[in-house]
C-alpha cells in the first residue's frame, strides 16, 4: 500500500514519542475530533496539547493494523487506561498542504469514560 497521506510519518512519530514531529505533519488549521468531547479542536497548538496529554494517559500503546486510500488512512491501536483495555482508531484525512484532520474513536465505553476523566483533569488544569 502506498502512503500518499503522510500517515506513515505520523505513525513513526507517534511510535517514537516525537509529538512535535507528529504535529508538524498537519496543516496549521488542523481539526481534531475527540472521542469524548463534542466540539472539534482546531489548530496545531491544541493538537499538540492533546497528544501530549494522551501520552501521559495511555499505557502500552501500540498500533496493530492500518488501512489506507488516496485521501485518508486509518491506524488501529490498542492501549490501556488504568486497568481498562482500550481499542481505537486514528483516522487521518489528507488535505492540501498536509494532514487536515485527525479523528480518534475508542471502545469500550468503560475505557472511554476513564479516558475522558483523565484527559479532562489534564486539560482543565
Amino acid at each position: 500500500m502506498t502512503d500518499t497521506t503522510g500517515a506513515g510519518a505520523f505513525r513513526a512519530a507517534i511510535e517514537s514519542g516525537d509529538i512535535p514531529a507528529a504535529v508538524a505533519l498537519f496543516r496549521d488549521d488542523v481539526e481534531f475530533l475527540s472521542p469524548v468531547v463534542h466540539r472539534p479542536y482546531r489548530g496545531r497548538d491544541e493538537l499538540h496539547t492533546i497528544l501530549a496529554a494522551v501520552f501521559t494517559v495511555f499505557e502500552d500503546f501500540r498500533y496493530t493494523h492500518e488501512y489506507g486510500g488516496a485521501d485518508g488512512h486509518v491506524l488501529e491501536f490498542e492501549a490501556r487506561v488504568g486497568d481498562r483495555g482500550l481499542q481505537g482508531v486514528d483516522i487521518l484525512r489528507a488535505g492540501e498542504g498536509g494532514l487536515a484532520q485527525l479523528t480518534v474513536l475508542v471502545r469500550p465505553y468503560s475505557a472511554a469514560t476513564l479516558l475522558r476523566e483523565r484527559m479532562g483533569a489534564l486539560l482543565s488544569g
